[in-house]
């Protein structure tokens, strides 16, 4: 997936930078689930491209302005505001250049300001993380998503990342049709956005799903187990050997745990290594990581069950329980007593 990811901007990237006359730059959104990596692919692919970039044009941007030359930023990185409005993106995106801003500052002139920052910077990538908080049915949003498109126009290629993209509204529930391995959009009805069609979004913008590993065909497992492979290569344990997290049954032991998720995977890894370190271990196997907890997982025992039973000879047998009193601290016994006093 991350592989996918990454070819898929550096494709996009290359052929938009070639761009002369083309008004409108064709973008990109990546939609996963919570911990599916994509924020680290869509980052990763990202810096490549500056390292190449900048390598390129011997870390100079011609076009630059006094003032500019000491951050060229070929990549800009915003997360989406909460409740986000066309004045808010705006400043989030000045704000990566440190731009001072007007409280009074008009739209208008917030939209020339960013423009006038992509181009003297040389922005050629701009990724808008989390752009699952906009939501269609509100008016702010659907201005957010009319001032990204015209950000497109900008000699900027606009990378778009969240959850479930396709199923918020952006690209009208779009399905993935197995036959053909593509996301199509269903047939479109009367809605239209300030008078703009949907399909001015799904036209310019290419869609992929990150999904999260499986363990199903020979080629899956094997794409699991080069990922432990590469995170085997990178542990510096003291007694860390060949084949720590790939050989016997670790990999279905993490996958078990972890139902491929690469961000659950890692979390359980990096706990795993730190626990390696501080019992002295310095290896990880199944013993060491049953002790670490993931949120998913599930408790041992009830919460109300007692850590160590009164009677030993009734461990891991059902006992009734006596019930407990209710707290009453909190009940309202209705208008309290008149006082009077003497």
């Amino acid at each position: 997936m991350h592989d996918k990811v990454g070819k898929l901007i550096r494709r996009r990237l290359r052929g938009n930078t070639m761009k002369q006359d083309d008004p409108t730059r064709a973008g990109v959104m990546i939609s996963g689930w919570g911990n599916y990596g994509k924020t680290a692919s869509v980052c990763s692919a990202g810096a490549v491209f500056e390292d190449q970039w900048l390598e390129l044009h011997s870390y100079l941007n011609p076009s630059s302005l006094p003032g500019t030359r000491d951050l060229h930023a070929p990549v800009v990185y915003v997360s989406t505001p909460v409740t986000a409005t066309p004045k808010s993106l705006c400043a989030s995106i000045l704000g990566f250049f440190r731009a001072s801003t007007r409280r009074s500052a008009t739209l208008p002139e917030l939209v020339r300001q960013v423009a006038d920052s992509l181009h003297d910077h040389g922005v050629k990538a701009l990724i808008l993380d989390d752009i699952n908080r906009l939501r269609m049915h509100r008016a702010d949003d659907q201005d957010v998503l009319d001032l990204m498109r015209a950000f497109m126009s900008l000699d900027v290629t606009l990378i778009l990342t969240g959850v479930n993209i396709s199923g918020i509204g952006l690209l009208r529930e779009a399905k993935w049709n197995k036959k053909t391995r593509q996301w199509e959009m269903p047939p479109l009805e009367s809605t239209r956005i300030h008078g703009l069609e949907i399909t001015q979004t799904e036209h310019r913008f290419e869609l992929i799903e990150l999904d999260r590993f499986r363990y199903t065909t020979p080629k899956q497992i094997q794409a699991f187990v080069d990922h432990l492979e590469g995170i085997e290569q990178h542990l510096r344990l003291l007694n860390a050997k060949a084949g720590m997290l790939t050989g016997g049954v670790m990999p279905e032991y993490l996958m078990r745990r972890t139902g491929g998720v690469v961000g659950l995977l890692g979390r359980l890894l990096e706990d795993g290594a730190q626990e390696a370190m501080e019992s002295g271990k310095e290896t990880i196997d199944e013993s060491l990581l049953d002790e670490i907890v993931l949120r998913r997982d599930e408790p041992e025992q009830a919460p109300d069950e007692p850590v160590i039973p009164a009677d030993p000879h009734t461990a891991g047998k059902k006992t009734t329980r006596s019930k407990r009193s209710r707290n009453t601290v909190f009940d309202d016994r209705g208008p309290a007593a008149a006082h009077t006093g003497s």
